[in-house]
């Protein structure tokens, strides 16, 4: 893992005050547990919602929170609608493209797929997979047929009621699923390594927010805060920094 290191310019943006009416929103899709969702108070939860809300603490902003369809989650931070993408994105060159990208928040971790059957055909079946994924990009170069679904519950979905042989995610993702199917879901076939670890995706313009929360994200890294908050929410078994 390339660490970056603090320069005393990102310092002295993490120990400044922000102005009071400084608001950063914080764009996610409230659909992908433990990563984030919306809890039974109707708020967003989950991982990047405990680790955006410290991150803002630590750059001393104010921030809110704003929920947006997975499929359109980039085209609206490009329209003004949120300043950040806090959504489970894996850093990859072609999304490097058109936004930008913070330091990592989760190392590189493996994608899998997940099927009612061990004898799942994950070469050449139908593999549901969400549009607009790294997993899906990997579904469509390897041979398979892919079928892919705006949320991540309609993959889970097509794999149950037979309309795919399985589905293809992030194993952090998929995980829960399995564990709490009672024997109905199992993994099948290796894990795949995709992407650079997911980030927090920001508009090429805002270099300046970018630069307080890679020293956020940093800061939480060197007093292992990060981990700790990996661990308990993807378990003992996460990959860490």
């Amino acid at each position: 893992m390339t660490r970056l290191i603090l320069s005393a310019a990102a310092l002295a943006l993490l120990a400044g005050g922000a102005l009071a009416q400084d608001v950063v929103r914080m764009g996610t899709e409230g659909a992908y547990p433990p990563y984030n969702f919306i809890n039974d108070a109707g708020e967003v939860d989950g991982f990047e919602r405990e680790l955006g809300d410290e991150l803002c603490r630590r750059a001393q902003l104010t921030c809110t929170w704003v929920v947006n369809d997975w499929d359109s989650i980039i085209p609206n931070l490009q329209s003004g609608n949120y300043d950040t993408i806090i959504a489970g994105m894996s850093i990859t060159e072609e999304r490097d493209k058109v936004i930008d990208f913070t330091q990592n928040y989760i190392p590189p971790a493996p994608s899998a797929y997940m099927a009612l059957s061990p004898d799942a055909d994950i070469a050449g079946g139908v593999i549901a997979a969400q549009v607009s994924t790294i997993q899906a990009g990997h579904v469509a170069e390897s041979g398979a047929t892919l079928l892919e679904f705006a949320t991540p519950d309609e993959t889970i979905a097509a794999v149950r009621n037979g309309e795919a042989d399985a589905v293809f995610a992030d194993k952090d993702y998929l995980a829960p699923i399995v564990a709490e199917s009672g024997g109905q879901f199992v993994f099948v076939g290796e894990d795949v390594a995709l992407g650079g670890g997911v980030g927090m995706g920001l508009r090429e313009s805002d270099q300046e927010l970018r630069a307080r929360f890679d020293a956020a994200i940093q800061s939480m890294k060197d007093d292992g805060t990060l981990n700790e908050l990996l661990i308990k929410w993807f378990g003992e078994g996460v990959a860490t920094f």
